[in-house]
Parts: structure tokens; sequence; C-alpha cells
């Protein structure tokens, strides 16, 4: 159990997962540091095909990608996605070389 501004939490707090390195990888796939340390290759062709990801699929801007306060954006942060989904999404860099 755990605290945090006054409400108890059951369980261990997780800690906070942000994106410190990017790269755009062919095949709509990033390869994404995240700040505990762990490197991963996530395919973003399924989320292509949804209106809120479909300016992805030109690959200019796929590969305009950078990273604003820790979250991988696109299109001046028009587009992001949140850290937790590409940790949960990935697969591990080193299995994947």
């Amino acid at each position: 159990m755990y605290i945090v501004d006054g409400i108890a939490y059951g369980g261990a707090p997780t800690p906070s997962i942000k994106v410190s390195g990017v790269r755009p990888l062919k095949d709509h796939k990033l390869w994404v540091r995240f700040t505990t340390g762990m490197a991963k290759i996530v395919d973003l062709a399924p989320l292509i095909t949804t209106p809120a990801f479909a300016p992805l699929a030109d690959e200019d801007v796929f590969r305009s990608v950078y990273i604003d306060y820790g979250v991988t954006v696109w299109k001046d942060g028009e587009i992001d996605i949140a850290p937790e989904f590409l940790y949960e999404h990935g697969v591990d860099a080193t299995e994947t070389a």
C-alpha cells in the first residue's frame, strides 16, 4: 500500500514511464527507448487504419516523429501516443535484432 496526496492505494506504485529516445523504422515501426532503460520496437501499422492516426500512413509524416515532454508526437503535437501504450505493445529491441 502507498499514499499519494492523502489517498491510499493498494499494491506498489508503478514508475512513470516516458520516452527518452525514438527512431522511425521501415514498415511503420518505431524504435523507442524508455526512461526505464529498455528499448523496444513498436509496430504502429495497425493504428494507421484508424482516423486519428491515418496521417501517419504518409512516410514523410511518420519519419517526422519527435519527443515532447517524454511523449512521441507528430505534426506539431496534433498526433501523440502515450508512452505506456508503446511500452505495453512493444517487443524488446534486443529480441528483434
